[in-house]
């Protein structure tokens, strides 16, 4: 009866919540987004915005993988220089890329040129846009009350600038510790691990020599990654411009993050959380998906996927991966469009597409087998389901990482791990109550929250449109050189009061001394000579 109550009231305030915005009033929104998975969780705040009445247009190059027309915004297509075709092609590589055997040594090179191959199709949209005209005039004449975007890939934030209109940036924190570093909050090395490290925040002394390491190369990875943008910026502007300081200007910043998931961290009041935005209640299986659940009996099911990018790898290690599934008695049902194993057991099930949210929520999902990206760790949270994690790039690694020191999932080298490897991780996590036991804790602290991150991010887009930004949420810290900010110009200052007193002092203290003693000892010494 206290679970009840307690929903209840947390419901009561949610409705209270949404009453007190008042009236919409149709704002218009400039939507900027990043094709791929990160639009997943965009995809949910703008239509939620344009179901409240705004008018929304969304930028869409007529190439892309998931932007796709709703009812609730108008799309505007710009032309881009290449084709589907190519565009498979660079999705396909990006996922092979992921299988290639490396060296430790060659591995930051190797993850390099992996996500360039997207990253460059990404800058050639934003050029693309950036550079066309009609487009441009039809924005400039728009009147945007405020511009959405993810900030992973700068050209929002260069086209806010363009406009004029306030920001709202949707994030989830890859890569450079971008949101922190420009976001002005407190970023100290000793407990923030930093990405790629994939340290929990209890480090040993020779890991914080490496994250401190680590943090000195997060500024020259930013400029490898967004110098070109910084070109795009000084041309479409006219006039020389520093890309970070276009970053500080004054957003309001919708992390997807929980302390839950996250390690505890300083964050500054124009930084809003809404980690596990993607998460919703588990729909009724349609009929396919229902038969497989209840045909697997006591066992149950477990669900696979490596996320929206990645859905085929090479015949080798599929056929390993094939031979460890089954090697469980559960029912597997595996996202996969590869060639069929010829190795695949009766107990898995190959399918295009599945609906994940929906599986993991039903009560015989046993275990969970995903790549680590954080939409896919919040619905395996939300849910309460053990994960096996078989992290393939960026903020996976760390996700991975953290979801492990959890005791809620165990982290696989997709590499080198053998069939014998994965079955045991999966047997590991299904048998081991504990496992079950720390993820259904994460899920009620997850849960246990007066206002939904949903409704919290669509708060908070209205509420830039209304007050045309956030200006007073604007740290001082951007207004500060690196030194001032570190007080390095204070504590010069003070140290040169303090040498020249020491100074003063001493050489006051020989004076005297010489004044006192000096006479004195030479009387002597003039005695003692006349004597002899």
């Amino acid at each position: 009866m206290a679970c009840l109550l307690s929903a209840a009231q947390r419901a009561s305030v949610g409705v209270l919540f949404v009453a007190l915005w008042g009236t919409v009033l149709g704002d218009r929104l400039l939507v900027v987004p990043q094709d791929g998975s990160h639009w997943l969780s965009m995809q949910d705040i703008v239509e939620a915005l344009g179901a409240r009445g705004h008018e929304i247009v969304v930028l869409v190059p007529e190439v892309n993988l998931l932007l796709r027309e709703s009812r609730f915004y108008t799309r505007r297509i710009y032309p881009v220089p290449f084709d589907q075709e190519e565009q498979s092609y660079r999705y396909r590589t990006f996922g092979e890329k992921h299988f290639t055997d490396r060296s430790w040594l060659s591995e930051p090179q190797t993850e390099y040129r992996k996500l360039m191959v997207v990253i460059d199709m990404y800058f050639i949209n934003c050029q693309s846009l950036l550079r066309h005209g009609d487009t441009l005039d039809f924005l400039k004449a728009g009147k945007f009350d405020a511009l959405f975007t993810d900030p992973a890939l700068p050209c929002g934030v260069i086209l806010a600038e363009y406009l004029g209109l306030p920001s709202v940036y949707l994030f989830r924190g890859f890569p450079c510790s971008l949101e922190h570093g420009f976001g002005g909050s407190p970023n100290p090395v000793s407990y923030i691990p930093r990405c790629y490290t994939k340290f929990s925040d209890q480090m040993s002394f020779p890991q914080r020599v490496v994250n401190f390491l680590v943090s000195l190369l997060e500024v020259p990875l930013f400029y490898c990654l967004y110098s070109k943008y910084e070109d795009l910026a000084v041309e479409l502007l006219k006039r020389e411009v520093d890309l970070p300081t276009l970053f500080q200007k004054d957003p309001v910043w919708l992390l997807r993050y929980d302390f839950v998931f996250e390690y505890p961290r300083p964050v500054m009041p124009n930084m809003v959380l809404i980690g596990g935005i993607n998460c919703k209640k588990p729909d009724v299986l349609s009929q396919e998906f229902e038969a497989y659940v209840n045909a697997s009996g006591e066992h149950g099911i477990v669900v696979f996927s490596l996320g929206s990018m990645v859905s085929e790898i090479p015949e080798k290690k599929a056929m390993e991966i094939a031979d460890a599934l089954g090697k469980i008695p559960q029912t597997v049902l595996w996202r996969y469009t590869g060639s069929r194993p010829s190795n695949l057991a009766k107990n898995t099930i190959l399918v295009k597409w599945l609906p994940q949210n929906d599986l993991l929520g039903h009560p015989k999902t046993r275990a969970f087998i995903t790549h680590s990206g954080s939409h896919g760790i919040y619905e395996g949270i939300c849910n309460g389901v053990p994960m096996v994690m078989l992290p393939l790039f960026g903020d996976q690694m760390d996700n991975a990482k953290r979801i492990e020191t959890r005791g809620a999932g165990v982290t696989l080298n997709v590499l080198e791990m053998t069939s014998d490897d994965l079955a045991n991780a999966l047997k590991t996590v299904i048998n081991d109550k504990s496992y079950k036991e720390n993820i259904m804790r994460l899920s009620s602290l997850h849960k246990d929250r007066p206002v939904e991150p949903l409704d919290l991010a669509v708060f908070w887009v209205e509420f830039v449109m209304r007050h045309k930004g956030a200006p007073h949420l604007r740290p001082a810290a951007h207004d500060l050189t690196w030194y001032q900010y570190h007080s390095l110009d204070v504590i010069g200052f003070l140290l040169a009061i303090v040498l020249t007193v020491a100074f003063v002092t001493f050489k006051c203290c020989a004076f005297a001394w010489g004044k006192c003693f000096g006479k004195k000892g030479r009387v002597k010494k003039a005695h003692k000579s006349k004597v002899h």
